[in-house]
């Protein structure tokens, strides 16, 4: 029988969230950049999208971590997604909140991969030693 902790939904919509949100980051100075309507027009009003990705990733964090017995791990995501949306809410102010952005990004799609190891994979690997 196939063993699945109950928030492993959680963390696939919390890598989801954040890698969108690390696409989203990456393409669309890119693409304003290259396009004539960055001359003419303001971001602001994708800004909202900030706000949906950490609504996300907050939701992911809570129903990964709410019964989860590892401090550490704990530590990790929800300061993952603290660094991330602090970084995203200051964006605008300097430059080194779009980098902290990208880094709480990527800490938060580690600790949801390391939470899916942890109770999925290592669980099933001791079971095939004993």
């Amino acid at each position: 029988m196939k063993s699945v902790h109950s928030h492993n939904k959680a963390d696939y919509i919390g890598i989801l969230g954040s890698v969108l949100c690390i696409i989203h980051c990456i393409l669309v100075p890119a693409l304003a950049f290259g396009s004539s309507v960055a001359s003419h027009h303001s971001h602001d009003g994708l800004r909202y999208l900030d706000f949906l990705f950490i609504l996300i990733n907050g939701v992911a964090v809570y129903y990964a971590t709410r019964h989860h017995k590892s401090l550490p791990l704990r530590i990790l995501l929800w300061g993952a997604l603290a660094l991330f949306s602090v970084s995203l809410l200051f964006e605008g102010k300097h430059a080194i909140f779009s980098w902290l952005s990208y880094a709480g990004s990527a800490l938060l799609i580690v600790g949801h991969l390391i939470n899916l190891y942890i109770c999925q994979i290592a669980p099933r690997f001791k079971m095939r030693i004993s």
